[in-house]
């Protein structure tokens, strides 16, 4: 498993060196868009425009939003390329098994997400004055987040082994994201509590924005429910890409296009 692991971080960092534009292209893009949002609302509002830890928590969402957004497009992007170059039958022929290839590439490929991702952040904390603390802690909470953004992406990639071309679902399930990583729903009580446990990535959100915005320490009952509800939906994306490998075999879809 080291070995295929390091071949894939090999092979991730030969494609992000030859196309070092698209990488630096990628992190300009996502942090203006976000300083343009934040002049909007800054002149909309005024002199009012006070946004306290309120800014700190929205850049946190934002910027696990975009995190996500690269999980959902690499996979993706992943299986479409290989199928386009007629190489995708033999990552399934593989000794390995497609899951283990597709899981080592998809820690490969963080490893260099996570930069550009770091690279978004530190851009907009720049450009917006947010000043956000970064405890040893917070990267427990950032797994689980990681763990449930690539349970969604093995689940849009076992929709690409069925359809091949799911760009616009893919892009149309982007926004939910970044509703969802973006509200404050650690702070929601009663009925709501219970709903923020469980909708995905938004126990480990709340406890980076708690960390990261507000300075408080870790705790480790939320912690263990981010565990759990990461932990549940990259089990079920695993088990969906499973499913639909077995599906495009039996209708000899892998060595087509």
């Amino acid at each position: 498993m080291f070995e295929l692991f390091f071949a894939e971080l090999r092979r991730s960092w030969i494609q992000f060196r030859r196309y070092p534009i698209e990488a630096i292209g990628s992190v300009v893009v996502y942090a203006s868009v976000f300083y343009a949002l934040f002049l909007s609302a800054r002149y909309v509002a005024g002199s009012a425009f006070q946004l306290g830890d309120r800014l700190d928590s929205i850049v946190i969402g934002y910027v696990l939003w975009t995190l996500v957004t690269f999980a959902l497009q690499n996979l993706a992007g992943e299986l479409q390329q290989e199928a386009q170059t007629g190489t995708l039958e033999q990552v399934f022929l593989s000794r390995y098994g497609a899951i283990k290839v597709f899981l080592m590439r998809t820690l490969a490929d963080l490893t260099l997400q996570t930069v550009q991702v770091l690279g978004i952040l530190f851009m907009i904390m720049m450009l917006t004055g947010s000043r956000l603390n970064f405890p040893p802690t917070l990267l427990l909470p950032f797994m689980t987040v990681v763990l449930g953004a690539n349970g969604f992406a093995f689940a849009m990639g076992s929709l690409t082994l069925l359809f091949k071309r799911i760009q616009q679902l893919i892009a149309l399930s982007e926004f939910p994201f970044l509703f969802l990583l973006a509200t404050p729903t650690e702070t929601w009580t009663g009925p709501g509590k219970i709903l923020a446990a469980i909708l995905p990535m938004a126990p480990g959100a709340g406890l980076l924005r708690d960390l990261m915005a507000r300075g408080e320490s870790l705790n480790f009952t939320k912690l263990g429910i981010a565990f759990i509800n990461g932990g549940v939906y990259f089990a079920v994306g695993l088990i969906l890409f499973r499913l639909a490998e077995r599906v495009a075999k039996r209708r000899g879809m892998l060595s087509g296009y």
